[in-house]
């Protein structure tokens, strides 16, 4: 039960944004997980906690690779869908590290907080 949680929180804090249910499941597959289970760790991450676990997770990355200003400076009233493309571009990297390591911490500290809660249970 623990590695399924552990296993969808990693997957639900990833940068694969849109993939998180798909990837879930065949994770599942694969690793004759608990589907049930492993998709509930994958919706930590859902419509009212994905902004701020991918704004840290940004953050997170820009301080990991020692990016001093991650905010552009964006003059909204001339924004086209290609300009505010190439001003968030610098954040791919940050966003794609800093996730990728928050996942694996919460994936982690997920594991032994479920493995615990389910050996008190079963205590």
């Amino acid at each position: 039960m623990a590695t399924s949680f552990a296993i969808g929180v990693f997957i639900g804090m990833s940068p694969l944004l849109g993939l998180h249910t798909v990837l879930g499941l065949i994770a599942a597959w694969l690793f004759r997980l608990n589907r049930l289970i492993t998709l509930a760790g994958v919706y930590v991450t859902n419509p009212w906690t994905i902004v701020p676990i991918y704004s840290f997770g940004t953050w997170f990355g820009a301080r990991i690779i020692g990016m001093d200003n991650i905010v552009p400076k964006i003059a909204w009233s001339h924004i086209t869908l290609g300009g505010f493309l190439r001003e968030f571009r610098p954040l791919l990297f940050p966003f794609l590290i800093g996730n990728t390591v928050i996942g694996v911490i919460a994936a982690v500290v997920s594991y032994f907080v479920i493995y615990k809660a389910v050996k008190n249970y079963h205590g």
